[in-house]
């Protein structure tokens, strides 16, 4: 790696991200699951929520939302029911069979955490984590608006 990129956090921290999206992805195909689905059923599963406060805590847009939610109610793991509190709200709940897959997903997910974090000392791991936790809960915590949409894509292969 050369020197300018191994001192960018901004390509430090989307290099870390894709590399461990595409080992999930990978992974958990044998799940029929994605890390996007994965990700909205943890939501999900944690209290009532409607897509619009899944968009919010998951960090997806309105469109990708709906589609990931059609895609999890017709594979059975959610569906879109009546608001308890609100009579013209539908809440995301995640049925039996998705909360199976997200037991399954975790075990997958954990796993792959625990190999990647081993390449750490294990007094360096908790604090690594605690540090991530603070800038995603700080200062990363939202994005800025841009004209120009941010768009990941995979990085250059050298030949």
């Amino acid at each position: 790696m050369s020197e300018p990129l191994n001192t960018n956090l901004c390509w430090l921290l989307s290099r870390a991200s894709y590399t461990l999206t595409t080992e999930l992805t990978a992974q958990l195909q044998q799940l029929d699951l994605s890390p996007r689905t994965h990700q909205v059923l943890v939501a999900a599963d944690t209290g009532e929520h409607t897509q619009s406060d899944l968009v919010k805590a998951v960090g997806m847009d309105k469109t990708t939302m709906v589609v990931t939610v059609d895609d999890l109610e017709a594979a059975g793991l959610a569906e879109r029911i009546p608001s308890k509190t609100d009579r013209r709200a539908r809440v995301i709940a995640v049925t039996r069979a998705g909360r199976r897959k997200l037991r399954a997903a975790d075990r997958i997910i954990h796993a792959i955490h625990d190999d990647v974090l081993d390449v750490l000392p294990k007094p360096q791991r908790a604090v690594f984590m605690e540090s991530l936790i603070t800038l995603v809960g700080s200062r990363l915590a939202d994005a800025v608006p841009t004209e120009q949409p941010v768009r990941r894509r995979a990085p250059r292969v050298s030949a």
